[in-house]
C-alpha cells in the first residue's frame, strides 16, 4: 500500500478515495448480495483483443426491407400500419408463448417446471435512423407512455407475475435490427434479479427500516462524485458496485413501485433523463452506443407496497474506445465479477460529456 500518499490526505474520506483509487479491491452489490473485484491498476494494460470497426453514421430514414418500419411487411404475411408515433405488437419469434401447458418434473435432481408468458415488441418511432438519445422530447414522452399501457395490460393477466420493459441497443447486444424498438417479457414466475432485488429489499427495509435505495440515493446525492445527471424525479448514478464498464443505475426520487404510479411531471422526468444519459453514452465515444436496457418493479399482485423501489438498469459493453469488445469471461465467469475502470472514472467521464447530441454539432458545425 502506497502508505504515504494515503498519509497525507487530509481526510479519513480522502484517504479512502485514494485506497480504491490506487489498489484492487471488493465492493459489496447490495441489491444483488455479492461482491464485485474492481482492479484500477489494469487499467494501463495494453489491447491487442477484438476490434470492431466505428459503426456508420448513414442516415436511413425509411428502409423498405425492415419489418418494423411502417407499412412493411413482417412474418407471416402480418403488415405494420402506417404508424406516426409508436407502434406495439405480439412478437413473432416469442420466447415465452401464453399457451404453454402447465407441466412438472417428479424428480428432485432434474427439476423443471412450465413457464407460461407475452413477449411484446414496442418500436419507439416510425423513423428508421433515430434512438432514445435522439428523439424529440415529446416523442420519448410518449414511448415512455406507451411502456406504461403495456405494462398495466400486461399486469391485467390473471397468471402474470412479472413483466420487464427493456431494449437492448446495438448488435454487440444481441439487437437483430436497429430499428429503434424494445421488448416487454412478462412471465409466470418473478426473474431470477427482481426476485434477488426483493430479498435485499426486505432484508435491508428488516435490518434498517429503511427503503434501500432511497437510503442509497440520499448517500449518493450527498458524495456526488458518481452521480451522471438527474432531474427532480430522478437520477442517474454510476453505482459503487457496478460491473460494467460504464453501468448506470437510474433512480426514482420518489419512493414508488412501479412504473404506473409515475405522476405525469415525472414521467416527463423520466423521459428527460433517459434522453441526457444516452446523449452522454453517444457523446462519450461519438458513435452510437450499445447497451442493455431494463426496468426493475414491484413483482405483480405484490400486497406490501414499502418493500420495492422502481429503478432502471443500464448495462453498456464497452470499455475504452467505440470499437473495443469486453465480454463477461474467465474468473468472471467463474469466480466474482470484475471490472478494471473504477465507478468514479466512468462517471467523471460520463460527467464530461456533453447532453447536446454529437451529431447536432457536427451538423451545426458544417452548415457555417
Amino acid at each position: 500500500m502506497s502508505y504515504d500518499r494515503c498519509a497525507s490526505a487530509s481526510s479519513v474520506g480522502e484517504r479512502f478515495a485514494l485506497v480504491l483509487k490506487d489498489h484492487p479491491h471488493r465492493r459489496f452489490n447490495p441489491l444483488r448480495q455479492e461482491w464485485v473485484l474492481v482492479s484500477p491498476h489494469r487499467n494501463d494494460r495494453p489491447w491487442q483483443g477484438h476490434v470492431d470497426p466505428p459503426p456508420s453514421d448513414a442516415e436511413l430514414t425509411f428502409d423498405p426491407a425492415c419489418y418494423l418500419c411502417p407499412g412493411n411487411e413482417r412474418a407471416r404475411g402480418i403488415r405494420n400500419p402506417l404508424y406516426a408515433s409508436t407502434f406495439a405488437f405480439d412478437n413473432d419469434f416469442p420466447a415465452l408463448m401464453p399457451t404453454t401447458p402447465a407441466f412438472a418434473s417428479a424428480n428432485d435432481l432434474l427439476v423443471t417446471r412450465s413457464e407460461r408468458g407475452v413477449c411484446r415488441v414496442v418500436c419507439f418511432s416510425p423513423r428508421h435512423d433515430l434512438t432514445l438519445a435522439r428523439m424529440e422530447l415529446s416523442a420519448l414522452r410518449a414511448v415512455v407512455e406507451r411502456w406504461i399501457e403495456e405494462y398495466q395490460r400486461l399486469a391485467a393477466i390473471p397468471w402474470v407475475q412479472y413483466a420487464i420493459v427493456f431494449e437492448n441497443r446495438g448488435p454487440m447486444m444481441g439487437a437483430s435490427n436497429p430499428h429503434p424498438h424494445g421488448q416487454i417479457w412478462a412471465t409466470e414466475t418473478v426473474p431470477n434479479e427482481p426476485a434477488r432485488e426483493q430479498e435485499a429489499f426486505t432484508r435491508h427495509q428488516s435490518q434498517h427500516g429503511e427503503c434501500l435505495l432511497c437510503s442509497y440515493a440520499a448517500l449518493e446525492t450527498r458524495l456526488v462524485e458518481r452521480i451522471v445527471c438527474g432531474n427532480d424525479a430522478f437520477l442517474a448514478i454510476v453505482p459503487f458496485w457496478a460491473v460494467w464498464p460504464f453501468e448506470t443505475l437510474l433512480i426514482s426520487r420518489r419512493h414508488i413501485g412501479s412504473l404506473h404510479e409515475l405522476q405525469d411531471a415525472e414521467r416527463a422526468a423520466l423521459a428527460d433523463v433517459l434522453r441526457r444519459l444516452f446523449t452522454r453514452y453517444d457523446n462519450l465515444f461519438e458513435a452510437p452506443f450499445p447497451y442493455s436496457m431494463g426496468f426493475h418493479q414491484r413483482p405483480i399482485g405484490q400486497q406490501s407496497e414499502g418493500d420495492w423501489h422502481l429503478h432502471v438498469h443500464v448495462y453498456p459493453p464497452l470499455m475504452r474506445s467505440a470499437t473495443i469488445r469486453k465480454w463477461i469471461v474467465g474468473f468472471e465467469l467463474l469466480g466474482s465479477p470484475q471490472r478494471d475502470l473504477t465507478p468514479e472514472l466512468a462517471a467523471s467521464r460520463l460527467q464530461g460529456a456533453s447532453e447536446r447530441h454529437y451529431r447536432l454539432r457536427a451538423k451545426e458545425e458544417a452548415a457555417r
